[in-house]
C-alpha cells in the first residue's frame, strides 16, 4: 500500500518513521541515506525501530549502518 508524501512526513515529525527500508531488497537504514532516497517509491517500507526491521527479516544498510551491517555480515558468513 502506498503511503503519500505528506502522511510520510507527518508521521516523521511525529516520530512514528524513524528507519526506511526497500521491500525488495530486504535492506533498512536511516532516513537521510542517499541510497535509501534514490530507490523507487513502490519498493519502500518504514519501520519505528531497528528491531522492527530485523524482526521483519530486513538487513541494515552498509552506506549508513556501517557497524551494524559488520556486525550482520559477520554473523551471517560464521
Amino acid at each position: 500500500m502506498l503511503i503519500s508524501n505528506s502522511d510520510v512526513r507527518k508521521n516523521i515529525k511525529q516520530k512514528k518513521i524513524c528507519f526506511g527500508g526497500n521491500s525488495k531488497l530486504k535492506i533498512y537504514g536511516t532516513l537521510r541515506c542517499k541510497s535509501g532516497k534514490r530507490m523507487r517509491q513502490e519498493n519502500r517500507v518504514f519501520f519505528r525501530s531497528e528491531n522492527e526491521a530485523i524482526k521483519n527479516g530486513f538487513r541494515p544498510c552498509g552506506h549508513c549502518l556501517k557497524t551494524e551491517y559488520k556486525k550482520w555480515i559477520c554473523s551471517v558468513t560464521k
